[in-house]
């Protein structure tokens, strides 16, 4: 393990002093693994707002799909309406046409 250490941060700081352990370990060590810390919680708290932003958009797009679904039910009943008006208007202008053509009947019955 000690070897691992000093391997691990010979090109960190020197950790021999006269062949001995530096005394400063202890404190690089405890920087090292403070700086861990701090790095883990930034990184926890990124991913907590990346995870609350994606609840955010997730509940706006669950209210627009509610929401498009609603217009389209809407525009489903408009549609019936423009068609039931359409018929309608044909049927008129179908009697409207059939009128027309019995009145040139009858006055050129009469003119006759």
């Amino acid at each position: 393990m000690r070897q691992l250490l000093l391997q691990r941060h010979h090109h960190s700081y020197p950790l021999l002093v006269a062949g001995r352990i530096d005394q400063r370990l202890p404190y690089h060590l405890g920087r090292e693994a403070r700086m861990s810390r701090e790095a883990w919680t930034r990184a926890t708290d990124a991913s907590d707002l990346v995870h609350g932003e994606v609840i955010s958009l997730r509940t706006t797009v669950l209210g627009q799909i509610s929401e498009i679904r609603e217009l389209q039910a809407a525009d489903r009943r408009r549609q019936t309406v423009i068609s039931e008006l359409l018929r309608l208007d044909h049927r008129r202008s179908m009697e409207t046409s059939e009128s027309r053509t019995a009145l040139q009947g009858q006055m050129t019955a009469l003119q006759g």
